[in-house]
């Protein structure tokens, strides 16, 4: 008895420490704590006993994921470690409308092989050329605008 509720209080300890050195191994090594006083339990008291402690587990893991989402959030400490306000901007500024900018002409700055930049109104933009290798100088027509590059090809 004594062998399954020290290993049981291991990993209830280590799952507590979990929520302030998130690693995932503190976790873990709860984890197999508390599964193995489950196994120390059915081998000592068979089943009862056994079934016994994986419902104390459970029930422990459920306290302890409700003290972790749902109370810590709620006091000072936890506020930290929480987001509460998403971040409304973005890392790259949009490539270019594409309203605007397909059908009209480019120039490429680089070799497009079959990526490279291009000159679109004194902008130079990342462009993917469908025509494939295309050399410096080349004008090409935008046909679409991907996530971060134009698509081009020759006119």
């Amino acid at each position: 008895m004594t062998a399954i509720l020290l290993l049981f209080l291991v990993g209830t300890v280590l799952l507590v420490f979990e929520v302030f050195m998130p690693s995932s191994v503190l976790g873990i090594l709860g984890g197999v704590a508390m599964l193995g006083g489950c196994i120390v339990a059915f081998m000592n008291y068979g089943v009862r006993g056994g079934s016994l402690a994986v419902l104390a587990g459970l029930a422990i893991l459920g306290l302890a994921l409700y003290a972790e989402f749902g109370l810590l959030p709620k006091t000072r400490i936890g506020k930290r470690f929480f987001l509460n306000e998403a971040i409304g901007e973005i890392s790259q500024p949009p490539v270019a409308d594409a309203a605007t900018v397909v059908g009209q002409r480019c120039e490429a700055v680089t070799t497009l092989a079959p990526t490279g930049y291009v000159l679109l109104d004194g902008r130079r933009y990342e462009a993917f050329s469908q025509s494939g290798h295309v050399g410096k100088g080349t004008v090409l027509r935008v046909v679409a605008v991907d996530n971060f590059r134009l698509t081009v090809t020759k006119p």
